[in-house]
């Protein structure tokens, strides 16, 4: 039997969406992304430099609900949560959950993109420090 390879953890997403343009700007404007590739006028790909989320052009929602509950940002720091909280607030990005701290010390909030996935910005001790 073959022992199990390392990986260095889940740093890839991709999303279909109807609204590129307007996931692009969100991303990148208001989360602050940085484009990383753009191979044509229906994919771009995103980094915060330490990960990669592919922006995938789709035609129409998919006929299908999403299995995808959420997705979180990691910050290093459980006040940055509150922070972003702030901040989001000020651009006009409306919480769907305000910061809270959970019972296992981690502390977030979240609110959505332009095609409603949830996003969560999320201070979870084990892991914030290992950028």
């Amino acid at each position: 039997m073959l022992p199990r390879p390392a990986h260095a953890g889940l740093r890839h997403v991709a999303l279909h969406t109807p609204a590129l343009e307007a996931m692009k700007r969100f991303y990148v404007g208001l989360l602050g992304f940085a484009v990383e590739w753009e191979p044509d006028a229906d994919h771009v790909y995103l980094t915060s430099g330490l990960d990669n989320l592919a922006l995938h052009r789709a035609a129409r929602p998919p006929a299908t609900p999403s299995v995808l509950d959420h997705f979180g940002l990691v910050v290093r720091e459980a006040d940055d949560v509150d922070r972003w909280a702030a901040y989001l607030a000020q651009q006009g990005v409306a919480l769907t959950a305000r910061p809270r701290t959970h019972r296992d010390g981690a502390r977030s909030c979240y609110f959505k993109d332009p095609d409603g996935k949830t996003v969560q910005i999320i201070h979870h001790p084990p892991i914030a420090g290992k950028a």
